[in-house]
């Protein structure tokens, strides 16, 4: 699109027909939405330290619809973060996108005096200095599949099935011989905590990021799993958990969120196997890809220094290519106080909510 015939966009607050049909609106969005935009993710977020804003941008080929998550400083005032967004038909659009949210939020008088975003962009020189001439600040990635793997799923299974790696349809197809079986479960405690138990298991030997409380994730699985989006998968070995996974189907999207596994299991490609059902799984749903959340980044996937090593070795035996998204950007609207936010204002603040929740800032 040509810098001379810039979309001209409005931005509003969402009306209650809106809010109540929101996960249709949003994933007819132009990229089809992301479930951190989802109604169930707006739910987990509300009241667990930001408030939740439902943003409408608007112009005249298309509507955007996305969550807009804030927190309330002293002396700064609110930070907007725009999680996952917006979502905008080209990387064009985002700078006259950001001029109406900014409107907006003077309008309404709401003293912001920052708007992080984080567009699911394909990240390269030319967007990068797209954005940056929009007047954007790059800031530390947040979400942790800013870089990830994603298979098409639109194709027949067994054409998507060929296009894996030898070595992931191997243990796949080795794992099936051998009697491995996975089971999908139902939504509920029991599940949730033979889960949690699994990722703990995961990160205690792997030393991966430490895990959020076992309440949020709670919270995170029902509100999808009571919307038709989430869905438990688990492998046993001696009567006991030693795989489980859990999946959403958003939309077109399908997402390996959450997934842990004990540690010197004797089945071998179990953890293939867990993945290829809820692949199927999600193909049954309608989904056309799926995302494995979060890989090292394309420059660093074969660096074994990298604490993703091991999840990216996995996962990119499934497909590939890994996909850099262009993470975190900030629209300054208050240079004074972003400059005090990165002075040490942010670091204060996230060391205080840590003190006095025990959660993630973010």
């Amino acid at each position: 699109m040509d810098t001379a015939t810039l979309r001209e966009f409005t931005a509003r607050f969402a009306t209650a027909e809106e809010i109540d049909n929101w996960d249709k609106h949003v994933t007819a969005n132009p990229n089809g939405g992301n479930m951190l935009q989802s109604d169930a993710y707006a739910a987990v977020k509300d009241g667990n330290g930001w408030l939740v804003r439902r943003l409408v941008i608007e112009t005249a080929e298309y509507s955007s619809y996305n969550l807009l998550l804030e927190k309330k400083f002293p002396v700064l005032g609110r930070l907007w973060y725009l999680i996952k967004g917006p979502d905008a038909a080209a990387v064009e659009d985002i700078k006259p996108m950001l001029t109406a949210v900014a409107r907006l939020a003077r309008e309404q008088k709401m003293n912001v005096f920052t708007i992080k975003i984080e567009p699911d962009v394909v990240e390269s020189p030319e967007v990068v200095a797209q954005l940056k001439v929009a007047g954007l600040v790059k800031a530390p990635n947040i979400q942790s599949n800013d870089s990830t793997a994603i298979l098409d799923t639109s194709k027949p299974s067994n054409e998507v099935l060929r296009s894996i790696s030898s070595r992931a349809r191997n243990a796949v197809r080795r794992a099936e011989r051998e009697g491995c079986e996975v089971r999908q479960e139902e939504a509920g405690e029991q599940s949730y905590r033979k889960l949690y138990a699994l990722m703990q298991n995961t990160v205690n030997a792997k030393g991966a990021m430490p895990l959020r409380s076992y309440d949020y994730y709670a919270k995170f699985w029902n509100g999808f799993s009571s919307r038709g989006q989430g869905h438990f998968f688990f492998v046993y070995e001696d009567g006991q958990p030693s795989v489980g996974a859990f999946v959403i189907n958003y939309g077109a999207k399908a997402t390996y969120k959450d997934g842990g596994s004990t540690q010197n299991r004797k089945q071998y490609g179990d953890s293939h196997l867990t993945q290829w059902a809820a692949i199927q799984r999600m193909q049954e749903l309608g989904c056309v890809e799926y995302d494995f959340c979060g890989t090292p980044s394309a420059a660093r996937i074969k660096d074994k220094t990298h604490p993703l090593y091991g999840m990216g070795l996995f996962k990119t035996s499934f497909t590939k290519t890994v996909t850099d998204f262009v993470g975190c950007y900030d629209l300054v609207l208050s240079p004074l106080r972003y400059k005090l936010w990165l002075k040490g204002g942010e670091k204060v603040f996230r060391r205080l909510e840590t003190m006095r929740t025990g959660g993630q800032f973010y």
